[in-house]
């Protein structure tokens, strides 16, 4: 694929437009996959767990049978299956002569256990669900695409936020089954500092809430408070402060735009125990010390308007110098940028994307 690699790289730096819009949920297949007596970290086990996934475009298939394009994405906390497959990141990459042409491609974009059509304590056993982790939630992904999908091996694992950190619990627990990664807006280290404290101020918010009885509320939208925390805490650490501070330009703006996302979370609210359980999934990660298994090459790319990931926290420089075959990107902050959500706009990132396939073909 090395010439289809070089014509993506062309087009990129030179055109630089992305195909017309098109509506990628629509076009994905939907599948999913019964995986049977799954053991959780905790030790833990269920009869079987669901992932829910989905697909564009076709496997290929060498002279043994073996699947030869497949791409996984895997999205952020709280998010699904779905959240790729958006027009701000499928328009950039999916349509063709693009750098994950469809055409070419065999994406697979799961629902991560814990989120959206996948197997959760909304599904009925609330708070008895295992609490799971990262090292749960990547081994469903291996076992979704090994026993679903017949997936073997896999050319690439594109990862944002929780999955940019799954990405680094696969290098080292799964050698030689991703030929390359490509980690956007995370660390490689333990869950600390803001970072925790941002997480268990939304579980505290939840849990805090009389309404959410020990997980055994009656609806998601009683446990006001933790909705409304929730709402709050994601509209702080999420966008870029210099866009929030061009869009909403004065007090009464500003409360304006706060009020607005706290009518929108109490209109559509989410679960308080998937979100707890998303949230606290990460209390286990901490890869820095594994990080030198990982011989697969690595694009790892962060920005600097991430106020989940600010600059040089952990040193991610260093780090990716302890991976054999890694390069760290910081994408400077602008007006244009998206703060923690600039992963999800491959229009600030592409050109090292085409940059790393060409060289890692």
């Amino acid at each position: 694929m090395r010439l289809a690699y070089l014509f993506a790289l062309i087009a990129t730096f030179i055109l630089g437009a992305p195909a017309a819009a098109e509506d990628w949920r629509a076009m994905a297949e939907r599948h999913t996959v019964e995986l049977s007596e799954f053991t959780f970290h905790t030790g833990e086990t269920l009869p079987s767990i669901t992932m829910n996934a989905y697909t564009l475009g076709e496997p290929r298939r060498d002279a043994d049978g073996q699947i030869t394009n497949a791409v996984m994405l895997l999205h952020g906390t709280g998010g699904s299956g779905l959240s790729l497959l958006r027009p701000s990141f499928g328009d950039e990459l999916f349509g063709p002569g693009q750098l994950l042409d469809i055409e070419q491609y065999y994406i697979i974009s799961p629902d991560n256990l814990g989120h959206g059509n996948s197997s959760k304590p909304s599904d009925g056993l609330r708070a008895e669900f295992p609490r799971y982790d990262y090292d749960d939630m990547v081994r469903a992904q291996y076992r979704m695409l090994t026993e679903g999908f017949g997936v073997q091996r896999l050319e690439l694992i594109l990862g944002t936020s929780m999955g940019c950190m799954h990405s680094f619990v696969w290098g080292s627990d799964y050698p030689g089954v991703v030929r390359r990664f490509v980690p956007l807006a995370c660390n490689a280290i333990e869950i600390a500092g803001r970072n925790r404290i941002f997480r268990q101020i939304i579980i505290d918010g939840f849990e805090g809430d009389p309404a959410y009885d020990s997980g055994n509320y009656a609806y998601p939208a009683d446990v006001k408070l933790g909705q409304v925390t929730y709402a709050h805490m994601r509209l702080l650490v999420g966008p870029n402060p210099y866009r929030m501070q061009a869009e909403a330009p004065t007090r009464e703006q500003s409360v304006d735009v706060l009020r607005g996302v706290t009518e929108r979370a109490l209109a559509n609210p989410a679960d308080p125990n998937d979100t707890i359980y998303q949230f606290d999934s990460s209390r286990n990660y901490d890869p820095a010390a594994r990080l030198s298994e990982i011989a697969a090459p690595v694009l790892w790319i962060n920005s600097a308007d991430d106020f989940i990931n600010p600059p040089s926290l952990g040193n991610p420089e260093a780090l990716a110098r302890s991976m054999p075959n890694a390069r760290f990107v910081l994408i400077p902050a602008s007006p244009e940028t998206r703060g923690h959500g600039t992963h999800t706009y491959p229009e600030f990132w592409k050109k090292e994307l085409a940059a790393f396939l060409l060289q890692f073909p």
